[in-house]
């Protein structure tokens, strides 16, 4: 379901796909190729939302904003199942594991990762290249080539799987 705000609508790229049970409200912007994903809701109602290209908001999520705090998410993100962004940065090519809380002011460095389950308190930076784990999250190493491997490979299938099902089911935003 997408709907306006005090008559803001969402931009959404028409390459992107959008489940048809999200939500999505208000002062949005979803880039090309990304997908929003099953049951997740996108509020744009206190403040924009910014969404990159090939970035993919997976099943369950729940984003939202503060007064004046823009939520933003650059280019190629991985955002996974039931993670919770509010008026925070996440810069490209990072990846925010399942179960996630991202909070107020707090930025993931580019290609930072942020273990499932983590805690990122409000004005927390993680660096870029960095994982970062725990409630709160601390960072506990540099990433490694493995690691970017598998960043590149869960993206990459998110924006695989996306445009199959734009293109070939019922399940999207017609």
């Amino acid at each position: 379901m997408i709907h306006h705000y005090k008559n803001v609508s969402p931009s959404i790229h028409p390459t992107a796909f959008i489940a048809k049970d999200a939500v999505i409200v208000g002062d949005v912007t979803i880039g090309e190729e990304s997908s929003i994903w099953f049951k997740t809701v996108i509020r744009g109602d206190v403040a924009p939302t910014r969404i990159g290209k090939r970035v993919s908001i997976q099943d369950l999520s729940m984003l939202h904003q503060s007064p004046s705090n823009t939520l933003l998410i650059e280019d190629d993100v991985t955002v996974g199942h039931q993670v919770t962004l509010h008026s925070a940065i996440v810069r490209k090519n990072a990846l925010v594991g399942m179960g996630s809380i991202i909070l107020d002011g707090a930025e993931i460095g580019e290609s930072a990762f942020v273990g499932a389950g983590s805690l990122v308190p409000p004005g927390k930076k993680i660096p870029p290249h960095t994982l970062a784990i725990g409630r709160p999250a601390k960072v506990v190493r540099e990433l490694t080539d493995e690691d970017y491997k598998e960043m590149e490979r869960v993206r990459k299938s998110y924006v695989d799987k996306g445009q199959y099902y734009k293109k070939h089911t019922s399940l999207g935003i017609e």
